[in-house]
């Protein structure tokens, strides 16, 4: 199975918010999305952790 879960931590307030999965062999880098952290209370970008 090629998809895997990925879990996606806020840039600014370090914290983990998001779950989602990524197709590994399409994006093998790490995964950048702009997201809204509820902490921060706005749209932030959202990287991908181990």
């Amino acid at each position: 199975m090629p998809r895997e879960l990925v879990t996606l931590a806020c840039t600014e307030c370090k914290r983990r918010n998001y779950n989602t999965t990524k197709n590994k062999t399409l994006t093998p880098g790490r995964l950048e999305m702009k997201k809204f952290c509820r902490f921060d209370r706005k749209r932030t970008l959202h990287r991908e952790v181990k």
